[in-house]
């Protein structure tokens, strides 16, 4: 009877976590945009693709881990001097948001959420108009962190999220660099619309 009665809640259970549970592969559009210390400076957006995966566990309330690859970067002009700086910034990012599905009608729902991105580089390169040096990779933070907030609709087994995620520690931790008194220091804020499809 008691073999019965394990079996009866090991069915309920692993019926429960797969009714809670989602995953698939997503591509996405990325605009990301350096900010920077330096006031002579304007910013330009960087546009870029990335494609990952995500995982959903929850129903009204849920937990979304992802992991993407993507591009970040920007690039600052000085147009009084002339002068340009470009940074490409290649991350393994990781991102893990809690939401709240605050519509559900079944075939089609609405979703909000917000949490944090770690930002793992693979590749770092700056383009400097007027450096003969390059600057080293060691300048860069190997590691960077954003936070997230942004909404979401599935319809049948897709889902299409937008989300903004801000930089909260700059990408440049060297003092290489100066410009008119002042170290270089940045953060990279990020745009995102990206498209999943559920496959389970």
């Amino acid at each position: 009877m008691k073999k019965i009665g394990l079996v009866i809640a090991a069915v309920l259970i692993v019926s429960s976590i797969q009714a809670q549970l989602h995953f698939g592969p997503q591509i996405g559009f990325t605009s990301s945009k350096l900010t920077t210390n330096f006031s002579d400076y304007s910013s330009e957006v960087k546009s870029n693709f990335l494609f990952g995966a995500f995982v959903r566990i929850g129903e009204k309330i849920y937990v979304q881990p992802e992991i993407n690859w993507l591009t970040q970067g920007g690039v600052w002009e000085n147009s009084t001097i002339d002068n340009k700086i470009e940074m490409k910034y290649k991350t393994v990012q990781i991102p893990v948001s809690v939401g709240w599905r605050i519509i559900d009608l079944k075939l089609v729902n609405i979703r909000v959420f917000g949490g944090f991105a770690a930002n793992i580089a693979t590749d770092k390169e700056m383009k400097i108009d007027d450096i003969d040096e390059p600057i080293t990779d060691a300048d860069w933070n190997d590691l960077a962190w954003q936070y997230q907030i942004g909404a979401g609709v599935d319809v049948l087994m897709f889902a299409l999220d937008v989300k903004y995620m801000g930089g909260l520690n700059n990408l440049y931790k060297g003092d290489d660099f100066v410009y008119d008194g002042t170290t270089l220091s940045t953060k990279s804020n990020l745009f995102t619309i990206t498209l999943g499809w559920k496959i389970f």
